[in-house]
């Protein structure tokens, strides 16, 4: 880790510049957009191992999201060790009940109705990976000066939309799961009381008979999430 209070502005020449002719780039963010329509949030995977070296990669990709003042205020723990998957589910499960047995309220139940969910999380057993996601409220330099992050909830959301599409991009299939609290996930995954996780992904291969709720393919249409203003 680097003194950030020695590290002056020193502008370089953009080193990689990407651009596209109009046509070219319609064609691109097209296929992009086809291709962002199959990822689906699926609870049925297969127990088949995926590489280590890929989620390092898919990871890796999430780490060059923007962030405020470039602080980049995340830590992610990548866990396949059955016995740690399980203890993440027993814990999760403890919580779900509790949110499903009362701590929710009508209204959020009935919203998640069409949705099919419930306390049993029997993916984060089987689900080959499991990626926690942490948020780090501060950071704290090598000889112990602690500095303050900015924009954290902005730029971890960030990465972790890089982090989604990138692991889409590599064929696997994911579900993201924020039960609440999540304090156990620091203990857990030995990560210190700066760090707040905020999601964990449970990762790996669509199962054969892996199935969507059909409330899940209806997206808002362009008209309602797109305003343009053009002089």
């Amino acid at each position: 880790m680097y003194h950030r209070d020695k590290v002056t502005y020193q502008p370089l020449p953009l080193p990689d510049r990407v651009s596209l002719p109009d046509d070219q780039a319609l064609a691109a963010a097209t296929r992009f957009r086809g291709y962002m329509r199959k990822r689906h949030s699926v609870r049925d995977f297969r127990p088949d191992p995926v590489p280590v070296e890929v989620i390092a990669a898919c990871i890796e990709a999430a780490g060059t999201a923007p962030s405020g003042a470039n602080h980049q205020p995340w830590h992610f723990v990548a866990i396949s060790d059955p016995a740690m998957k399980s203890q993440v589910r027993e814990a999760a499960e403890e919580e779900e009940r509790a949110f499903y047995e009362g701590g929710a309220g009508d209204e959020w139940l009935r919203a998640l109705e069409p949705i099919g969910t419930g306390a049993s999380k029997p993916h984060l057993d089987i689900a080959p990976w499991l990626i926690v996601v942490f948020a780090q409220r501060y950071g704290v330099t090598q000889d112990g000066h602690r500095y303050k992050n900015y924009y954290v909830p902005e730029s971890v959301g960030i990465a972790t939309g890089f982090l989604i599409a990138a692991l889409h991009h590599a064929g696997l299939s994911t579900l993201t799961h924020t039960p609440n609290p999540m304090k156990f996930l620091n203990a857990l995954c030995d990560r210190p009381e700066s760090e707040k996780p905020v999601m964990i992904l449970a990762v790996g291969h669509a199962a054969p008979e892996a199935t969507v709720p059909a409330v899940a393919k209806i997206k808002k249409p362009l008209h309602e999430i797109l305003t343009i203003r053009q002089g």
